[in-house]
């Protein structure tokens, strides 16, 4: 009887019904909800990631823009345009102006003239346009214009020599007023006085941008060799009413001149829209890749993040399995609190992106870039980036412990040693370590050569050996942490020995939070090695290859004025001066760049030849050694230059030189140089001098800058100047990328943070347990520092080792561009070990006074 009724209460028993996913979804939220700090935490890792995605989208969008409008009236009112084929070239010869203009369809011809120059302020000084060109050019009177009629919002146009119009932000920037004196320099012409005659508005703030006006016969004189205009706008005689188009016009010209490249303005204006972009593109490519690297460093914080809070919340997790939810319902419930974490981090990310593409325009124009102004540019393709980048990372993140969540046996994960075990670390070290080899294997491959292909190569090895290193990085964690804790902690007896064992004990836990520091630490080393190793070799080019006493240098766009050159020549106590100009030619088909010296290098210049002489006559030239050996050359073959001006120059090969980057592939004498480069693009790249016997060095320098002061932009340095010089532009560069690196590396630290927090959460009854025996608060917080500590310097330690491995590969590759012995910063290396310490303390600061306030009864009534 008692049988029946107990098994007709058990068939009476209602079916068990799965949870609606309403249930679980409130867990999900709610569990979000009750542990806000958690919550923050994580949101702020994918935060500063995809605030850097969508910041640099923003800006290079906001500038491409603006460049855009700045050069949307190119070609304004012409149909077509008439250049040379090579914009270095002489330009477009005057007698074509009257030929195109005689053409039966053309209405009229506006050439154009016009080059950099120096505006000099009422100080006597170089007007600092940053980033931004300063232009000098012809005025056209309003009849002559085929665009808009200039529109002068001061004074008026000039009318004769000397007298100029200048924009009105130039005229801002230079702080000069109509009627106002003053002179600008012309590299290729020198000084030249000019006065004010009107200041004329923009149709867009262009920056940094001075542009000034000459009349016509003044800018020919500056700007031209007399008998070339660098193009010619032509408008169409009433095209549309003959039935012909700006094509037809333009096939017309280009039959009457096949020398010449003749675009439509449609044309013209596509090409100028394609340079723009494609050099906004380098800026965007750049910034994306650091903003990538953000979040590739917030991918290991999120997934180490909700590791810990799948192993926190086994027990609830086996509960939910226990009372009927299935595996895809855990999952999910994971994968949602991902979602939810990527949907708030993607909003505050991409609100902050804007905030950032705003900071990061003021921070260029504090530096006084030149950057025109103009309204941030929003595209909606920066929205869906945003969003797909912060939710899809945040989610693929967190699907790994959504899986290891699923798994959870519903009875087993309810016992307390459960939630403290793992699975084995075996076949995720031996995938490692095989990977490991063959990155390092391709990382020497790629080492012995040199050029794109080897520098890819090392690349790959690269990439390989940090997947490796992220596989391996729990078994190698233990004997690393191990022997820096048995080092570090020593001198704090139990409480280290209690640290160290702790920072062990969950090695996935320990190599997850080090490597987000290790990735970012490993790239700045990388750069560390690449811009030191950079220095010293060129402080070893200068040193082995230059002998002279002084060294006068301009600005890279213009280099030392002609007219400099010409004053220091002339100094009392110069014994001689040879000149260094850079060239272009081509060569079977090939365009190459090379040198030429004016004067004498002997004394100046080292040289070692291996054969001939180092003596240029009018049409020698000498070639380093592997250029030679490449193309086959020796003393006595003869050498066709190709100018830009369509001309043939034959030369001779009078000697072969070690290579020297100092000098590049080839070096010819002043008079090919003049024969091989038009008159209106030479420039003076570098003026070396050297002292007669007897001459004191401080005197010299003294008169040499006060022959070359007038010239305002022109520096006489020492050879250890003329290198500091050159170093500090390396340090300018490593700078701006130690800038963008920092915030992987602040994403890290707070990784360091969120990972400790979520420990001391996790450790609870263990503190509590701690306390209860007698460990005091001191105690407790200096455990946390220790653990932080140990963490810290094995992410540095690892990332470091990685970083010079890495640097010395790119480096090989680079052998045959200037780049010497590798060269590690080690000062900087120590600096970065010491401050990953002192990280590593500070990221636990927070963490360890949560712990040291766990009440102990509260924590034991947990159990």
């Amino acid at each position: 009887m008692a049988h029946s009724i107990s098994k007709k209460s058990v068939s009476d028993k209602p079916p068990r019904q799965k949870p609606s996913g309403n249930p679980m979804r409130k867990v999900s939220l709610r569990n979000l909800a009750a542990h806000k700090v958690r919550l923050a935490l994580t949101v702020l890792s994918v935060v500063l990631g995809t605030a850097f995605v969508a910041g640099s989208f923003v800006f290079t969008d906001t500038l491409q823009r603006t460049f855009s409008s700045l050069f949307a009236d190119t070609a304004q009112g012409a149909d077509v345009r008439v250049s040379p084929e090579d914009a270095r070239s002489s330009g477009v010869p005057n007698e074509d102006i009257a030929a195109i203009s005689a053409l039966p369809n053309v209405r009229a011809v506006s050439p154009y003239v016009g080059g950099q120059l120096v505006l000099l302020g009422s100080d006597g000084a170089a007007v600092q346009s940053g980033g931004a060109p300063t232009i000098g050019e012809s005025y056209l009177p309003d009849d002559q214009r085929l665009g808009d009629p200039t529109t002068f919002v001061d004074g008026s146009a000039p009318t004769a020599p000397g007298q100029v119009a200048i924009n009105a932000g130039g005229a801002e920037r230079a702080g000069l007023e109509v009627g106002d004196a003053t002179r600008v320099l012309v590299p290729s012409k020198g000084i030249t006085d000019i006065t004010i005659t009107g200041i004329y508005s923009t149709a867009t703030e262009s920056g940094g941008y001075i542009g000034i006006q000459f009349v016509q016969s003044q800018a020919n004189e500056l700007f031209t060799d007399g008998a070339h205009v660098q193009y010619i706008d032509v408008a169409g005689t009433d095209l549309a009413a003959q039935g012909l188009t700006q094509s037809d016009l333009r096939d017309e010209i280009a039959a009457a001149f096949p020398d010449l490249k003749v675009q439509t303005a449609a044309d013209v204006q596509a090409e100028t829209q394609a340079e723009v972009e494609s050099a906004l593109s380098f800026i965007n490519y750049f910034l994306l890749a650091f903003g990538g690297i953000a979040l590739l460093v917030g991918t290991f914080i999120i997934y180490n993040t909700f590791s810990m809070i799948v192993a926190q919340r086994v027990r609830e997790l086996a509960l939910l399995r226990a009372v009927g939810a299935s595996r895809g319902q855990v999952s999910r419930s994971v994968v949602l609190e991902a979602l939810v974490v990527g949907i708030i981090g993607s909003i505050l990310g991409f609100v902050g992106g804007v905030g950032l593409a705003y900071g990061l325009r003021a921070l260029l124009n504090a530096f006084d870039l030149g950057l025109p102004s103009g309204p941030l540019a929003l595209e909606p393709r920066t929205v869906v980036v945003a969003f797909a980048v912060g939710i899809v990372v945040t989610v693929l993140s967190a699907y790994a412990p959504a899986r290891r969540a699923a798994k959870i046996p519903p009875v087993a994960a309810m016992r307390e040693e459960f939630a403290s075990a793992g699975d084995t670390l075996r076949t995720r070290t031996f995938v490692g370590v095989g990977l490991g080899i063959a990155g390092a294997a391709a990382l020497i491959i790629g080492a012995q050569s040199t050029g794109g292909a080897a520098a890819a190569t090392v690349g790959a090895g690269a990439v390989a050996l940090i997947v490796a290193t992220a596989l391996a990085a729990p078994s190698l964690s233990r004997p690393v942490v191990g022997a820096l804790g048995a080092v570090i902690t020593r001198p704090f007896g139990a409480i280290g020995r209690l640290a160290r064992t702790n920072s062990v004990r969950n090695p996935r836990r320990t190599a997850a939070t080090a490597f987000a520091l290790m990735l970012g630490l490993m790239l700045v080393t990388v750069i560390g090695v690449l811009g030191s190793t950079a220095k010293a070799s060129v402080d070893s080019l200068v040193d082995t290859g230059v002998e002279a006493d002084y060294i006068l240098s301009g600005p890279q766009s213009i280099g030392v004025p002609t007219g400099a050159t010409t004053a220091a020549q002339q100094v009392t106590g110069v014994d001689r001066t040879a000149v260094l100009h850079p060239v272009f030619v081509t060569i079977a088909d090939q365009e190459e760049f090379g040198a030429a010296i004016d004067g004498s290098p002997e004394g100046l210049l080292e040289l070692s030849m291996v054969q001939g002489t180092a003596d240029l006559n009018s049409n020698g030239f000498s070639v380093s050694e592997t250029e030679a050996a490449s193309r086959g050359w020796t003393v006595g073959t003869e050498v066709t230059f190709d100018t830009v001006d369509g001309a043939s120059v034959p030369v001779t090969v009078t000697g072969v030189f070690t290579d020297n980057p100092l000098i590049g592939n080839w070096i010819v004498s002043g008079d090919i140089y003049q024969e091989v480069t038009p008159s209106i693009t030479r420039s003076d790249l570098l003026v070396l001098v050297k002292a007669a016997p007897g001459t004191d060095l401080d005197t010299l320098r003294t008169d040499l800058e006060a022959a070359t002061k007038p010239f305002v932009v022109v520096q006489v340095q020492d050879v250890e100047e003329f290198k500091g010089s050159q170093g500090q532009q390396i340090d300018t560069l490593l700078a701006v990328l130690y800038g963008l690196l920092a915030l992987a590396v602040v994403i890290a630290v707070l990784g360091i943070v969120n990972t400790l927090a979520l420990s001391v959460v996790e450790r609870r009854r263990e503190i509590g347990m701690l306390r209860a025996i007698g460990m005091q608060r001191p105690q407790v917080r200096r455990i946390i520092y220790l653990e932080s500590l140990l963490i810290a310097l094995f992410g540095a330690i690892v990332g470091v080792v990685l970083g010079i491995a890495f640097g010395w590969g790119f480096v090989q590759t680079l052998r045959d561009e200037g780049l010497g012995t590798m060269t590690v910063p080690w000062g900087q290396v120590v600096a970065m070990l010491l401050g990953s310490a002192v990280v590593g303390v500070l990221a636990a600061l927070w963490p360890a006074v949560r712990a040291a306030r766990t009440k102990p009864l509260e924590a034991i009534a947990d159990l």
